[in-house]
């Protein structure tokens, strides 16, 4: 399905290549970096419906998700989109993405313009991208909507930041092509980093995920996949 957060077999290969025109390709990790049947849906399926959302929003002044894998910024995007309809009047979102690839505004715009349903929100992401993304990105999308993205290693980014999740969107490449990004240690910070009752949601479902998920203190539930797929993982952290 997605993207990139830890160092591929062949640091050195060309990351990204195209399919069908505007479909991008890790060739680092031999992945695309979204669902083929249609990415934005999936989003909608997996990461806020798996999340409670739009639902959460109707009572939260502020939210904070963190998500794996920012690749084309789909998901950010889709999440705008959504938030913007459904937040309460000065309510806040931050949107913190961790990715180790950044793409190129150029890049963004190619593999998000199939989706006009998104049109408004990928130009304002492209219009305020760095022409060399490095560091913390940070952009306010609009007045109550920042976006946050950590470049570099997930592990190592996340393992020093002291924010708080309400929601995490788990959306690596494949566990059979990138493991390190679904490995026990980095699951078991993305849980310590989640708030009491938050949740997590993932496309994902081969067992050592699950198993990863579990052994970091989530309460996991298997859910119908997108698309056919036959099952994706969605959890809570349980109070203590």
């Amino acid at each position: 399905m997605t993207h990139s957060n830890s160092t591929p077999d062949n640091p050195d290969t060309a990351p990204l290549t195209w399919h069908d025109g505007d479909m991008p390709f890790s060739t680092a990790f031999g992945d695309h970096f979204y669902c083929q049947t249609d990415g934005r849906l999936e989003c909608g399926h997996v990461f806020l419906a798996g999340n409670g959302l739009p639902g959460r929003w109707h009572e939260a002044e502020q939210f904070t998700i963190g998500e794996l894998g920012f690749g084309t910024g789909l998901n950010a995007c889709e999440t705008w989109r959504q938030w913007k309809s459904h937040r309460l009047p000065g309510a806040h979102l931050h949107f913190v993405s961790f990715e180790l690839f950044p793409m190129q505004a150029e890049e963004i715009d190619r593999a998000l313009t199939r989706w006009p349903e998104i049109d408004a929100e990928r130009k304002a992401l492209v219009a305020l991208w760095p022409s060399s993304p490095a560091g913390i990105v940070t952009i306010d999308l609009d007045g109550e909507t920042r976006l946050s993205v950590v470049c570099g290693d997930a592990f190592e980014n996340l393992t020093a930041s002291d924010l708080r999740f309400d929601a995490w969107y788990l959306d690596g490449f494949a566990p059979s092509r990138n493991s390190a990004m679904w490995s026990a240690e980095l699951m078991q910070r993305v849980h310590d980093t989640t708030v009491d009752g938050g949740t997590f949601a993932t496309y994902a479902a081969a067992g050592f995920v699950r198993r990863n998920l579990i052994a970091a203190g989530y309460a996991v539930e298997r859910r119908p996949g997108f698309a056919g797929k036959r099952e994706m993982l969605c959890g809570v952290r349980q109070a203590a």
